[in-house]
């Protein structure tokens, strides 16, 4: 299982050096190139998973009792201690965003996910580093 988790850690690092990548002219890049667009969208969508299915992999690993939803993946880590708990009920939030661009991607918009989305990606190296420490 601690393999299964570390594999997961080094995915999440991966789509997060790509999405760095994505920061440069993304405004610019998104309104003028589809391939960008679902490119982008579709790391967000990979990255935003993968946090979640890292946070259940924790939960299963330390034995912690099962969760009800992507969001309660998140607010359990919180509840154990694994993360800070104010910084699992903002983190949580990953789930709804998971769940919009499975659902409702075709209402995205590129001036959310340049300016704000993607200077998030700095909550996800901390809640790395926040996993990395328990395991």
């Amino acid at each position: 299982m601690l393999h299964n988790i570390e594999m997961k850690i080094e995915k999440i690092e991966k789509y997060l050096e790509i999405l760095e990548d994505f920061k440069v002219d993304c405004k610019q890049r998104f309104s003028q190139d589809h391939i960008f667009e679902g490119a982008l969208l579709h790391y967000l969508y990979l990255v935003s998973d993968s946090c979640i299915s890292l946070a259940e992999m924790i939960i299963k690993y330390k034995s912690f009792r099962t969760t009800q939803s992507y969001f309660d993946s998140i607010i359990i880590l919180g509840d154990k201690k694994v993360l800070p708990r104010e910084f699992a009920y903002k983190f949580a939030q990953i789930a709804s965003f998971r769940n919009f661009l499975a659902h409702d991607y075709e209402d995205v918009n590129y001036l959310v996910i340049c300016d704000e989305v993607l200077d998030k990606l700095q909550d996800i190296k901390q809640y790395l580093k926040y996993i990395k420490e328990v395991i």
